[in-house]
């Protein structure tokens, strides 16, 4: 294998980041050029001598590098060899399956979702499944925490006052100003507060649909999308789905076209549970179908911030002609999940949800909001997001290590543009309800495909959730789960691979 790699590709920013440092930037771009298939599983990387002349660095921060993406599960030290690109876990094949008819989410679906929620909610479990961070380390409550204070110091009277629909108009032009970044223009009356990204998707279904109406949806989808739809009396529709590009756009065109469809919820961009970015074209493609058939799309962009390339990939908002899309989003994965503030920009519908909004949950708290507005002009949200992105990706990677060192032949996986979540598919033996069942005995929780199906689909599936430590309970609780797989499989772990020697 040659040795060589395009310097270009790999060139190491001389203005360096605030607190990052030369070998994170070197690690983070090679880690980028093993993602894109630059560097070919099993490919030999230059000596660390090499690489230190060719990027103009020590020969420490090139060992410190190769050691990060070791750690990471990506390269693999061979003894008197060098350092070669691991094996990589196999990545979910292209499929577009059979759409659905229209249905109520069945009933055995809905009380496995009651079933994983309350085992994922028990502190006594360790958790490999729940999309929430646990732990203060993934969210700047230091630094919340003080603009409170100061707040409530400088306008103590600020806890007496309401914020009615559309909410605070200090975080609503921070909003539409960080709107901008995914190509979104918005002004602060185009948006509207909500509590939390479910309010937002719950307003948005219910000011355009009413009971018996049907909802297009990914496959798989976010499973509490399931529940919610039932509540309201609405039906769901599995749209074909592709794991790598998203929602099929022509089976999509059919059903408008046939006006089978009175909305559609879909996440273009890191997708739960599988992590896709649908590419641009596509996005374009979306807008323009949901205008032309004057269908609402309730676009879910919860992780669109959490995306792992150098510049983001916009929402299907910015190519919204005539308000056919809703965008719905918050801050509770990224910032302060207690605060329980979203948003949702509702397009031709904006003066309907704010009057529902209203008469649902009236208004937000003002001392949170200007808290989050005060933190989002500072600018520290962006530094915060960069820190995200890195550790997201480094905890997917090495969980996909984990994967393959413990999980049975056959395992296979997608690969997430953003996020912290992931979709793997097992052998076919694997039944992952009943994996499920087993290691609750073992006090560890993991959340079956079925979930993410109104007809009960991805038997052999599961969705992984990297948003946890990763200490030594996470990866003991990971490495259970493969030891179980392979017993329920008869298959041995580890990923078969014909690497080059």
């Amino acid at each position: 294998m040659s040795e060589f790699m395009p310097a270009t590709l790999l060139s190491v920013a001389t203005d360096e980041a605030a607190g990052e440092t030369r070998y994170h930037q070197l690690a983070d771009q090679m880690a980028e050029a093993i993602r894109r298939g630059t560097l070919l599983p099993g490919s030999r990387l230059p000596s660390v001598r090499r690489c230190s002349q060719m990027h103009q660095v020590s020969i420490n921060t090139v060992v410190a590098a190769y050691r990060r993406l070791e750690d990471r599960g990506l390269i693999e030290a061979r003894p008197q060899s060098g350092f070669y690109v691991s094996s990589a876990l196999p990545v979910l094949e292209s499929r577009i399956e059979e759409h659905s008819p229209a249905a109520e989410p069945a009933d055995e679906v809905l009380a496995l979702i009651d079933k994983v929620f309350a085992a994922q909610t028990n502190p006594e479990y360790t958790n490999i499944s729940l999309a929430c961070p646990q732990t203060s380390d993934f969210y700047p409550g230091g630094k919340l925490g003080r603009i409170m204070s100061s707040l409530l110091r400088r306008q103590p009277k600020i806890i007496s006052q309401y914020a009615l629909p559309p909410g605070s108009l200090h975080l609503r032009q921070q909003v539409a100003r960080r709107a901008m970044a995914l190509g979104m223009i918005l002004e602060p009356n185009d948006i509207t507060l909500t509590h939390g990204c479910m309010e937002a998707l719950q307003l948005a279904l219910r000011v355009t649909t009413q009971p018996g109406d049907s909802v297009g949806l990914e496959t798989p989808t976010y499973f509490f999308l399931l529940p919610l739809l039932a509540s309201l009396g609405l039906k769901a529709v599995e749209i074909p789905t592709d794991p790598q590009d998203g929602l099929s756009l022509d089976a999509l065109e059919l059903m408008l076209s046939e006006k089978r469809l009175n909305a559609v919820i879909a996440m273009p961009t890191a997708q739960n549970p599988m992590g896709f970015t649908m590419p641009l074209a596509a996005k374009k493609r979306l807008a323009r179908l949901m205008n032309d058939y004057q269908v609402p799309l309730i676009e879910d962009g919860l992780y669109a911030e959490i995306q792992f390339g150098a510049t983001l990939s916009p929402a299907v908002k910015s190519f919204d002609k005539n308000g056919w899309v809703l965008f719905c989003t918050s801050f509770t994965k990224t910032l302060a999940p207690d605060f329980r503030i979203g948003w949702i920009a509702g397009g031709r519908f904006g003066e309907k949800l704010r009057q529902l909004k209203a008469v649902s949950s009236m208004s937000e708290s003002v001392l949170l909001s200007e808290t989050l507005a005060v933190f989002l002009e500072s600018g520290g949200f962006d530094h915060h997001l960069r820190s995200l992105r890195r550790r997201y990706a480094a905890q997917i990677d090495e969980a996909k290590s984990l994967i393959m060192r413990y999980f049975p032949q056959g395992t296979r996986a997608t690969q997430p543009k953003g996020g912290f979540v992931f979709w793997v598919d097992l052998p076919p033996a694997v039944d992952t309800v009943k994996l499920f069942d087993l290691l609750l005995m073992e006090k560890i929780c993991l959340t079956p495909g079925t979930l993410y199906s109104p007809s009960g689909r991805y038997r052999n599936a599961l969705r992984l959730s990297c948003c946890y430590p990763f200490d030594a309970r996470y990866t003991d609780a990971l490495a259970r789960v493969g030891r179980r797989a392979c017993e329920i499989s008869g298959l041995p772990p580890g990923i078969v691979t014909q690497a080059a020697e």
